[in-house]
């Protein structure tokens, strides 16, 4: 079954911690942030029919790139294409202004936000649509599996300030507030 853990371990951390130069543990947790963040919104705008039909197609190509074949090499992420899917994502909001966002809102290192989004989305989409050829269900169904573990806790992390970003995301009917009024905002009021 698809969910939150399965999509961490396809993830290089320490590769990517070594090629930005960053402290893994540090990583590690920005990852743990971010990958719940991307998964959150592409399930937002896949609300949306015509968006739906793109992110679908933007998943297909990342998965048949081949990407995560044989576990994930950072040298193959795109991240000119992944600074394009954040922007997508996130009502044309790019990796600056969500980390900017983000980080305002005590979710961590800015900057190291802005570094991993764009090596993130890639991963997410080929991931997402791994899960698409395998699966059964649309993209939103796809997601929302994705999602249940981090919508319980975030994998089980309590340093994790999933519960609020994903209430705001999924609609969970809490008021939100804080992270998940700033995501609200970068999906352009898409809650």
């Amino acid at each position: 079954m698809a969910g939150l853990d399965e999509l961490f371990d396809q993830i290089p951390t320490a590769e990517i911690a070594r090629k930005l130069g960053a402290d893994e543990g540090e990583v590690d947790s920005a990852v743990h942030t971010l990958v719940p963040l991307l998964v959150g919104g592409l399930r937002q705008n896949a609300r949306d029919p015509e968006h739906a039909a793109g992110i679908e197609n933007a998943a297909g190509t990342h998965a048949a790139s081949g990407l995560l074949d044989g576990g994930v090499s950072v040298d193959q992420v795109d991240e000119a294409d992944g600074s394009k899917a954040v922007a997508k994502i996130f009502g044309g909001n790019d990796s600056t202004q969500v980390a900017a966002a983000l980080s305002g809102g005590g979710a961590g290192n800015g900057d190291l936000m802005k570094r991993l989004l764009p090596i993130l989305a890639p991963i997410v989409l080929a991931y997402v649509g791994k899960q698409l050829s395998t699966g059964s269900g649309g993209i939103g169904d796809i997601l929302g599996t994705i999602l249940t573990g981090a919508a319980k806790g975030g994998g089980g992390r309590s340093d994790n300030p999933l519960g609020s970003i994903l209430g705001g995301v999924l609609g969970g009917g809490q008021g939100g507030g804080g992270l998940g009024d700033i995501l609200g905002g970068l999906l352009g009021g898409k809650r």
